[in-house]
């Protein structure tokens, strides 16, 4: 049996996602006064950009 190599990652999806969460919640607490909810904020943030509004148009969003 043939030993793994291990390769360091170049992209770790977790901590993408962990950072994105932060920026979003940053940005959600600077704001919070415009919206009634945070649902509200995140559905404003989707149509502010295009491909977020396509992604969300595919998996039925409303």
């Amino acid at each position: 049996m043939e030993a793994m190599i291990k390769t360091c990652k170049k992209f770790d999806c977790v901590e993408f996602k962990r950072q994105s969460q932060i920026k979003l919640i940053q940005e959600y607490e600077k704001r919070k006064d415009e919206f009634i909810s945070y649902m509200e904020f995140i559905k404003t943030k989707v149509r502010e950009d295009k491909w977020s509004q396509q992604i969300w148009n595919r998996i039925g969003g409303k």
